[in-house]
């Protein structure tokens, strides 16, 4: 009779238990899928937000990705200082200590040779193999390489030099103008090392620092941004609406 009563009571602890299990499931798979609307409404407002420049990828791949990126962004610390570092040390010889690039070129091949040609002799007379000086060549490839990317991007800025000056957009001209004036204020500042290096300082250190805060650097330029265009509206409306059209765009239109 003990065991008969027995059977009931563990059949109904095992239904009791499945009944449990499937609201546990039904919590979990209820508390997961709320998740992961809640990570899809999350990218959705991030993908909607004001990004700087207009950006809609993220600053690893805006840079260009690659190694480059890796290095302006210190994902690898090490080569990140070491440009850092090589950079400031030229800077310095020129521009601290006066050095001239021909004269560094000289005494570093004066120096590198006298160094190989003495260790090629007493290498002979202390029975020691004579330094393996390598043969030094450019491939052909990567020279062409180089120049047909050069040959692009001189040929895009061109192509947009040219898109301007031909009057299609007066708010590129005026940006365009705005920013020539301004490097033109800066560039007499300074000479072109010490601008060339200021501009590696801060290709070293704004994307890092806009990477860790972008977003409070993106509701910032947002505010500027409407500011901006605020004060564009009115000086198109005083002044760039009372410019009078070219005869020469009536006579195409007709």
């Amino acid at each position: 009779m003990a065991e008969h009563a027995s059977e009931p009571e563990s059949a109904v602890e095992s239904l009791m238990d499945k009944i449990t299990d499937k609201i546990h499931g039904h919590h979990s798979s209820s508390s997961s899928d709320s998740d992961n609307d809640e990570h899809s409404k999350m990218d959705a407002v991030k993908s909607q937000m004001f990004r700087l420049f207009g950006r809609e990828k993220p600053v690893h791949k805006v840079l260009g990705g690659g190694k480059p990126a890796d290095v302006l962004l210190w994902r690898n610390k090490k080569i990140s200082a070491c440009v850092l570092g090589g950079a400031t040390l030229i800077w310095a010889l020129f521009e601290l200590l006066e050095y001239h690039l021909l004269t560094l070129v000289c005494h570093i091949s004066i120096l590198g040779l006298a160094a190989l040609f003495l260790w090629s002799n007493v290498s002979i007379f202390i029975n020691k193999s004579p330094a393996d000086i390598p043969e030094i060549m450019l491939p052909e490839t990567y020279i062409r390489e180089v120049a047909s990317a050069l040959t692009m991007e001189i040929n895009r800025v061109l192509n947009g030099l040219h898109s301007i000056a031909s009057g299609k957009d007066v708010k590129k001209f005026l940006s365009v103008i705005a920013g020539l004036w301004i490097f033109s204020v800066v560039g007499n500042w300074f000479n072109f090392l010490t601008l060339f290096y200021i501009a590696l300082l801060l290709l070293h250190t704004l994307p890092v620092a806009y990477e860790k805060h972008e977003d409070k650097v993106d509701s910032l330029s947002e505010k500027a941004w409407i500011e901006i265009k605020k004060r564009y509206a009115l000086f198109d409306a005083k002044v760039l609406s009372q410019i009078p059209k070219g005869p020469l765009r009536e006579k195409k239109r007709d």
